[in-house]
C-alpha cells in the first residue's frame, strides 16, 4: 500500500460524520493473507537495504546464513539474531544509518540519561511514513480535520512532540505547538483556544489537571474530547483519573523512537487494544528469558522489525515492553493485530524478595484509592543482601493529616494482597512529589551499582 492509498485514506477519514474512515478497504482492513504477504515482500526490501548499506547489519545477517535473496517465509528472520538498545549505543552516532547525513531530513535521539543516547534518522520519504501513520493512529481514535490539537509532547530530540504535530497536520488539524512546561499557560490556552484533542504524556495530563483545579478552573467545561496519551506505561486506574479530571475519552498511543515514535500502534474507538500497523512493523511476541516465540495468548516481550524505514532498518529489535497480542476481529474492523496494553518494561521490573512487581501494578493499587493523589514514586533501596521497596505517594488537598497512616497502611495491604510484595509506605503532603513535564520518573534506584 502506497502513498496514494494512504492519501486516499486521510481524505476519505476527515469528515467527523462518518463514524467509522471510509477507507477501509485499504491498508486497515486488508486479509490477513494479504497483510502476510506484503510484509514479506517489505521485509525482504528492509533486508537487502540493511545488507547493502549497513555493515554491521551485513555481518549479522552473514553470520546467520540470511540473505536477502533466500528469504522464503517472515519465519525465516528467527534466524537472526535480536537487536537490542546497546547496539545502538556501541555504534554511536550513526554507525547504524543506511543512508549518509546529506540523505537525512531529521536527527532525534534519547535523553542519554543511563549512558550514551540513542540515535535515530530519518529519511524525507521516513518523515512522510511516520506523519501518515500518526494521522491514521489519529483518526482511529476519533480526531477528525479541523479538530484543534493541543500538542503538549516535548518537542526537540523527543519523537513525541514532532511526532504527534506531524501526523496531525497530515489529519488536516491546526495544531497549537505548546510542548510541556508552563503549565499555567497550558490550563489557560486549553480554556481560552477551545482544542478538542489534548497530546501529552498520562502523568503531565494529570499536571495539567491538577493545576487547572488548583486555578479552579473545570476541564470538564472545556472543549477537550479526546486524548492522545503514551510514552510511558500507564494503567486502566490512571486513565480513568484522567477521563474523570479532565472530561475527555483517553486513547493509548504507543510508540519508540529506535522504531520511528509515536504512532505504531493505537487505540481505536472501540478501545480494546492497540492495533499494531502490521504493513510498516512486523510484530513478535517472545520469552524474555528463552527468546523463544511464546504460545498464542500468552503474554511475552514484543520485537518489532521495521519494514518500511529507509533510514534505519531495525532488524528484530527488542523493545522490553511486556505485552499480549491477539488477532481476533476487532469489533471496529481494522485487521491489523492488536496489543492487549503494554504492562511495562521487563527492564523496569522490580524483583522484591524474590517477586517480580511492575511499577504499572502498583499504580493500579494507588490510583483512586481514598485519600490518595495520582502523584507518587517507588524508592527501591539495598538492606543487607535484600531489596527494599518504600512507596511515597501523596493525600489528596485537605485529606487530613491526621488520617495519613490509615490511607498508608490501606496500600501496604493492598499491595501484599494483590501484588505479594512488603512494601513500606509513605503518604505525603500535597505537591512532594516532583511533577514532570514529560515521562514521568516512577522509580529511583538507590541500591550501590554492580561493579
Amino acid at each position: 500500500m502506497g502513498a496514494v492509498t494512504e492519501a486516499r485514506f486521510f481524505a476519505a477519514s476527515s469528515s467527523r460524520d462518518a463514524a467509522v474512515p471510509a477507507a477501509w478497504a485499504g491498508p486497515e482492513t486488508m486479509s490477513r493473507d494479504a497483510l502476510a504477504a506484503l510484509q514479506l515482500e517489505r521485509l525482504r526490501a528492509t533486508l537487502a537495504n540493511a545488507w547493502a548499506n549497513v555493515p554491521w547489519q551485513r555481518a549479522r545477517m552473514e553470520a546467520a546464513g540470511l540473505h536477502p535473496s533466500s528469504l522464503r517465509s517472515i519465519d525465516d528472520l528467527r534466524r537472526l539474531p535480536f537487536m537490542v538498545k546497546d547496539d545502538l549505543r556501541a555504534n554511536y552516532p550513526f554507525g547504524l544509518f543506511a543512508r549518509p547525513l546529506p540523505e537525512l531530513a531529521r536527527v532525534h535521539a534519547s535523553s542519554g540519561t543511563t549512558g550514551k543516547p540513542t540515535v535515530v534518522g530519518y529519511t524525507h520519504g521516513d518523515l512522510e511514513r511516520w506523519a501518515e501513520l500518526m494521522a491514521r493512529s489519529m483518526a482511529g481514535a476519533g480526531v477528525r480535520a479541523g479538530d484543534l490539537v493541543h500538542n503538549a509532547y516535548g518537542y526537540g530530540l523527543f519523537t513525541g512532540g514532532l511526532g504527534a504535530h506531524g501526523g496531525a497536520e497530515r489529519l488536516g488539524c491546526p495544531v497549537v505547538p505548546i510542548s510541556g512546561g508552563g503549565t499555567e499557560r497550558q490550563v489557560a490556552l486549553i480554556m481560552d483556544f477551545g482544542p478538542r484533542v489534548l497530546c501529552a504524556t498520562p502523568s503531565y495530563a494529570l499536571a495539567i489537571a491538577e493545576v487547572a483545579e488548583q486555578q479552579g478552573v473545570d476541564l470538564k467545561k472545556s472543549h477537550l474530547a479526546v486524548g492522545m496519551f503514551g510514552a510511558e506505561p500507564w494503567s486502566a486506574a490512571m486513565r480513568s483519573e484522567i477521563e474523570q479530571r479532565i472530561g475527555l475519552a483517553a486513547y493509548d498511543v504507543y510508540g519508540l523512537s529506535e522504531i520511528m515514535g509515536p504512532g505504531v500502534a493505537c487505540e481505536c474507538e472501540c478501545r480494546d487494544g492497540l492495533h499494531g500497523w502490521e504493513d510498516h512493523f512486523l510484530f513478535e511476541l517472545v520469552d524474555p528469558e528463552t527468546g523463544a516465540p511464546v504460545p498464542a495468548g500468552a503474554a511475552g516481550e514484543m520485537v518489532i522489525t521495521t519494514l518500511t524505514k529507509e533510514a534505519l532498518p531495525m532488524l528484530r529489535y527488542r523493545t522490553r515492553d511486556i505485552t499480549r497480542f491477539t488477532t481476533e476481529p476487532c469489533a471496529c474492523g481494522r485487521t491489523h493485530l492488536r496489543i492487549l496494553r503494554v504492562a511495562g518494561r521487563n527492564d523496569d521490573m522490580l524483583i522484591i524478595r524474590g517477586v517480580n512487581v511492575y511499577p504499572s501494578q502498583i499504580e493500579a493499587v494507588l490510583v483512586g484509592r481514598p485519600g490518595l493523589a495520582p502523584h507518587y514514586q517507588f524508592v527501591v533501596e539495598r538492606e543487607g543482601v535484600l531489596d527494599r521497596l518504600r512507596i511515597e505517594v501523596e493525600a489528596l488537598p485537605g485529606w487530613p493529616a491526621e488520617r495519613y497512616a490509615e490511607a498508608a497502611g490501606d496500600v501496604r495491604h493492598h499491595v501484599k494482597s494483590m501484588i505479594g510484595v512488603s512494601a513500606d509506605v509513605s503518604v505525603l503532603a500535597p505537591g512532594t512529589v516532583p511533577r514532570s513535564q514529560g515521562k514521568a520518573v516512577r522509580v529511583r534506584d538507590l541500591r550501590p551499582k554492580e561493579r
